[in-house]
């Protein structure tokens, strides 16, 4: 297939104190979350003088993937639009139609199948289209890569440097604690979502010889008396020290390509200040971002577009997912319920 350009799509955040309040009420808008719950991350946000760190992140990540194609191709321009702040995808697509952009494949900046981590981002690209109107490019999402081969490398190479960086007095005692966003669950119940990052627990631990781990949850943000995924980060933290699970923990947020601010704040900020209460010892790997096997596969997926006949790599038991997902997939009405 001719493509013209390649999207990249990201979540987007704030980058000043005066930001914060629109972007958050951007996020939440259409759902059903108490005005307390927004104040309350907004002060996450004021915590950092208000400027998330996503949007230099995704600068940087652009910047990784312009070399890589150039060092490799294909050569297409990178536009970049977000969910929910500036660039915002109506704006860039608006852009990429006076530029005479056609078509275009999108990378989402989640590796995962969800409502909200891939559904909800093409009904955004849908919308964006509609917006723009007659002309504006069509645009192919690339499909989830949980599974792939250089996403699992680059995370084992991100954990595996925080194992070395823990002490060698703890480090045969240490537990692995994988962290992924929570999400409703009800929307969990009708995606593959907890699957597949049971799926990345266990190929990331089979690969670095590790058999103590867990698999827990940061950032629910729905109301009290919805069930979300758990258990919570910082409860699970509790549960290790109060039943000597480890002598140290490393936390690594696999449901996240970026440091950016739920990672900083949540695991950076409120579970590490809980760790040294409890004296126990914690390290926390980097995301993904720019490590250059991630950034090569980024490429790699734009060529099974281009080329349908590729070969689709992947690890694990579950397949690559489709380029274009069912109608029912991953369905919005439960998780707005």
């Amino acid at each position: 297939m001719n493509y013209d350009a390649i999207l990249v799509v990201a979540f987007g955040g704030p980058e000043s104190q005066a930001e914060v309040i629109p972007f958050l009420e951007n996020v939440l808008r259409g759902r059903n979350v108490p005005r307390e719950r927004l104040l309350a991350v907004a002060e996450h946000y004021y915590h950092f003088d208000g400027k998330s760190p996503i949007n230099q992140q995704m600068r940087d990540l652009i910047s990784a993937l312009e070399a890589e194609l150039e060092r490799n191709g294909p050569q297409m321009p990178i536009y970049w639009g977000n969910r929910n702040w500036h660039p915002l995808l109506p704006d860039t697509l608006r852009k990429m139609k006076e530029d005479g952009v056609r078509r275009a494949v999108a990378f989402v900046t989640s590796a995962y199948s969800s409502y909200s981590g891939c559904r909800q981002y093409r009904e955004d690209i849908a919308r964006a289209q509609i917006e723009v109107g007659p002309g504006a490019p069509q645009v192919d999402k690339l499909r989830p890569f949980f599974n792939h081969p250089a996403f699992i490398e680059a995370t084992v190479g991100r954990v595996r440097d925080a194992l070395h960086t823990t002490a060698a007095s703890v480090r045969e005692n240490v537990q692995i604690i994988y962290v992924a966003h929570s999400i409703p669950s009800a929307m969990a119940s009708t995606c593959d979502y907890v699957s597949q990052l049971e799926e990345v627990r266990r190929l990331v631990s089979g690969a670095l010889g590790q058999t103590s781990d867990a698999l827990v949850y940061q950032s629910r943000s729905g109301a009290p008396g919805q069930p979300w995924l758990e258990p919570d980060i910082l409860d699970y933290l509790r549960v290790v020290k109060a039943r000597n699970l480890a002598s140290a923990v490393i936390l690594a947020p696999i449901s996240f390509l970026s440091d950016h601010m739920e990672v900083l704040y949540d695991l950076d900020v409120e579970a590490r200040q809980l760790c040294d209460s409890l004296a126990l010892p914690m390290t926390r790997a980097k995301t993904v971002s720019v490590h250059p096997t991630f950034i090569s596969m980024i490429r790699e997926l734009i060529l099974e577009r281009v080329n349908p006949q590729s070969e689709r790599r992947f690890l694990g038991s579950t397949g690559a997912r489709p380029d274009v997902c069912l109608e029912d997939c991953c369905p919005a009405s439960l998780r707005r319920g």
